[in-house]
């Protein structure tokens, strides 16, 4: 049943395609359009609750056109599993649709770092790539480099359960393994990726769960950059140099965040909302400081140790120098940065004790007003009261009483007034 309803949703979903190609035309019948549209929504559902076998069986009954955009639409976690089900043919043309984003190669043209395309294992024999930069990538695209390249690929999922002292090692090969954490800063969303990189030879490997900015970075700089880097050692130290900046980019960005909720709690009143909202942006800004300070750290322990190993030519140990130097500096700005937060805490804080005194000292003058009320009100509900009042009519009596009160609470009023006038004039200036 449900592969069927995937096969009636693909067919709801074009249809809904080419009806936007009508309305790109003219095509007057947009509502149909936009009633049509949900239902790639739906599909990616339907495909997210399938088990594997049913995948692999719904995958082997749809046209060529149609397999593509399901295959999409699998959850990443699932992906082996289903290969696992599937024929060979079948197989071969899904990896090859997955490898199109997740693995990418870099070699050297006229000094320069170029992509290339890599599908296939007849790809990879006709380049010589000094990086292989794989993201999220299945148990077969891990399998299958590294059975090409004599090394074993980390799955990206297993990175965050490695020791620390498991991080940074040299196998008896001479392979070079290091795993690090890279900062991706996103509104909202700011978090540490664990990264695994391998020095094979002169081939630098980056396995990774997502992408990152530096990573987009590096290869930006280094295809337009003649001579930018020579080799996987470069790539990788260029990589924690990019880090490096990236990191100081968003304590620049921490700095204005923080600047903005500064001008906020520096006026002189603040109300209790306007300081929940204070709080939680110095909490967001807080929880990035940290983890640019935790980044910072692991990108000097992973250089630290391929100095202390000797594993860097001369220039390479220079730059790599140059790197800790930045680090390090970095590290004041995050200290600095702390003590601000801190500071802005506790004054928010303060404006929340403000508030609250201002509420309970309302309630205080109340309570002080009333209190010889309630004197007076037991005074006239006692039975010696009506004895003195015998002869004058009730409703008198009592209405004089009252207004007794009201004035007695006036005078009580105009009292503590003057009291804080009076308080308020021996404060010093």
């Amino acid at each position: 049943m449900s592969r069927e309803f995937v096969k009636e949703l693909l067919i709801k979903h074009k249809t809904a395609e080419a009806l936007d190609a009508g309305q790109k035309l003219g095509h007057p019948r947009q509502d149909m359009a936009a009633q049509h549209k949900p239902h790639l929504d739906q599909l990616r559902t339907v495909v997210a609750q399938l088990g594997p076998a049913q995948l692999a069986a719904t995958l082997a009954e749809l046209s060529p056109e149609d397999v593509p955009l399901v295959w999409g639409l699998v959850p990443h976690k699932m992906a082996d599993a289903v290969l696992d089900e599937v024929d060979a043919q079948l197989r071969e043309v899904l990896e090859q649709q997955h490898r199109s984003y997740s693995l990418n190669a870099f070699e050297l043209a006229d000094g320069r770092l170029k992509q290339v395309a890599i599908s296939s294992s007849q790809d990879l024999n006709r380049v010589k790539p000094i990086w292989v930069d794989l993201v999220d990538p299945t148990r077969t695209d891990r399998e299958w480099i590294g059975h090409h390249f004599g090394l074993e690929i980390p799955d990206p999922d297993d990175l965050t359960d490695l020791e620390a002292s498991a991080r940074f090692y040299v196998e008896e090969n001479g392979q070079i393994h290091l795993h690090s954490d890279f900062l991706l800063d996103r509104e909202g969303d700011s978090r540490n990726i664990p990264v695994a990189f391998i020095l094979h030879g002169d081939i630098l490997f980056s396995v990774r769960s997502e992408e990152l900015p530096v990573f987009r970075l590096q290869r930006l700089r280094a295809r337009t950059q003649k001579g930018y880097v020579t080799d996987g050692t470069d790539m990788l130290l260029d990589l924690y140099a990019a880090d490096a900046e990236y990191s100081a980019d968003s304590l620049e960005d921490c700095y204005t965040a923080l600047g903005e909720v500064g001008k906020q709690v520096l006026n002189e009143t603040m109300t209790d909302a306007e300081a929940a909202q204070a709080l939680a942006a110095i909490a967001e800004q807080e929880d990035l400081n940290g983890r640019i300070r935790r980044n910072v750290l692991d990108t000097r322990r992973a250089l630290t140790f391929l100095v202390r190993r000797k594993l860097l030519s001369a220039p390479q140990l220079e730059d790599a120098q140059q790197i800790l130097r930045d680090i390090e500096s970095l590290d004041g700005h995050t200290a600095f940065l702390f003590d601000k937060i801190n500071f802005l805490m506790d004054a928010v804080v303060g404006f929340v004790n403000v508030n609250q005194n201002r509420v309970i000292y309302r309630l205080t003058v109340l309570s002080v007003i009333f209190m010889p009320l309630n004197v007076l009100a037991g005074i006239g509900g006692m039975s010696e009261f009506s004895m003195m009042t015998k002869n004058i009519p009730w409703p008198l009596s009592y209405g004089i009483f009252t207004v007794s009160m009201f004035v007695v609470a006036w005078l009580t009023y105009v009292i503590l007034r003057l009291y804080e006038q009076h308080a308020s004039r021996k404060k010093p200036s």
